[in-house]
């Protein structure tokens, strides 16, 4: 159930007996993350059982750092390495093909910036999509880099144009990583 006077997806703590309901879960603002030692144990045994963690929305590079560096306390680096993923790889064409990952700016950027898509500049320009694999080489831990696909299909209702331009693609994006969590 959501949180009392939330509307939408419930806000799971990472070390809460709850966490095991969720087959996936998501994680907004990654770069920002601090987990405590509960909240890494809880969150390793999660993905350990073979579920799924998803950060989207996080920008340039101090960001990426900063996650990666909550992620080597969860999983050890030494067994789960932070990968690239390529075209190659299932997320890829689930069920829509595409060759790369679209940059989706959150509407509030894209609407003052007059349609920038990159929200740190330069810092930002390049969409990453990285993962941490297990031993059967599954996606645990998706990481949508330098983009906010999520924005795609939150802000529907908000502005014809920003739906027209990044919901169908970041839909697609959303609907295949949906479909390989819940199928690998």
């Amino acid at each position: 159930d959501a949180a009392p006077g939330r509307v939408g997806q419930p806000v799971v703590a990472a070390d809460s007996a709850e966490l095991f309901r969720c087959p996936f879960v998501t994680i907004e603002d990654a770069g920002t993350a601090r987990f405590t030692a509960s909240e890494i144990s809880g969150l390793r045994e999660y993905l350990l059982k073979g579920r799924f963690l998803w950060s989207d929305d996080f920008w340039g590079p101090d960001a990426l750092a900063s996650f990666e560096a909550e992620l080597v306390r969860v999983l050890p680096e030494k067994e789960y390495e932070v990968v690239d993923l390529k075209p190659d790889h299932p997320i890829f064409r689930m069920m829509f093909e595409f060759k790369e990952i679209p940059q989706i700016p959150s509407i509030n950027h894209w609407r003052r910036t007059g349609g920038e898509t990159s929200e740190r500049g330069y810092d930002s320009e390049r969409v990453n999509l990285r993962a941490i694999l297990d031993g059967q080489r599954r996606v645990m831990v998706l990481m949508t880099h330098n983009t906010d696909i999520a924005d795609a299909w939150e802000r529907e209702a908000e502005d014809p144009r920003f739906v027209y331009l990044f919901s169908p693609n970041g839909s697609a994006v959303g609907i295949n990583i949906l479909l390989y969590a819940m199928s690998h």
